[in-house]
């Protein structure tokens, strides 16, 4: 590691030029960046942490007191950290309803999947409807789609034609759907590099759930 005291007045002089001039550059891209919208944002990919993100987001939200939603499609009784949180410290500020039935190969029941994933679809339809909300989180609906519990084109449309100008839609899961990808404003794709389920680890408290 360099010690500080090591660096030159002229590597300083030199480090301050080329930090102003990428200060410069930054400030002519960042001055024509004004506009503000709702965003479609898509988190996909196979690697662990999308739900993660999109729950971030939600605790931005409420750090900056904005009303907000959650909306789980797959996840249902089960007990999670944020679940949790959210519902015993900030239910003033953010709505949580965890609709899914568990995972395919739990529950084995595709018609009540189905009806699962819908009853899910009508409640964030309403959610996102509201013009109060400024964010709702659509969480695992990518696997929704991909199982085909929800038609993927149905709620674009939807999205496309109802959600609010200033409201966020966050939608989690991997594979989303391509037309999907095609409609949102910020999409962002996960990979797997390593994960210690591979090594016979379990899912944990406090880093899956």
């Amino acid at each position: 590691m360099t010690d500080s005291r090591d660096i030159s007045a002229e590597d300083q002089a030199r480090h301050a030029q080329k930090m102003s001039k990428i200060k410069a550059a930054r400030d002519r891209m960042m001055a024509g960046k004004t506009g503000e919208k709702g965003l479609v944002i898509v988190h996909t990919g196979p690697g662990k942490g999308k739900s993660s993100s999109g729950f971030g987001m939600i605790m931005r939200c409420i750090g900056h007191e904005m009303p907000c939603a959650v909306v789980q499609f797959i996840k249902g009784s089960r007990d999670t950290g944020e679940r949790r949180l959210l519902e015993t410290h900030f239910p003033h500020l953010c709505q949580f309803h965890a609709m899914g039935e568990g995972f395919t190969w739990e529950t084995q029941d595709k018609r009540g999947d189905i009806a699962a994933a819908e009853a899910a679809w009508a409640r964030a339809q309403d959610l996102i409807r509201d013009p109060e909300i400024r964010m709702v989180l659509l969480d695992e609906i990518n696997i929704a789609f991909r199982y085909g519990y929800l038609d993927p084109m149905a709620v674009i449309e939807f999205l496309a034609a109802e959600k609010p100008p200033m409201t966020h839609v966050v939608m989690t899961g991997r594979n989303a759907p391509p037309e999907l990808i095609e409609l949102a404003d910020l999409v962002s794709e996960i990979a797997v590099v390593k994960h210690p389920f591979r090594d016979g680890i379990k899912a944990q408290q406090g880093v899956e759930f």
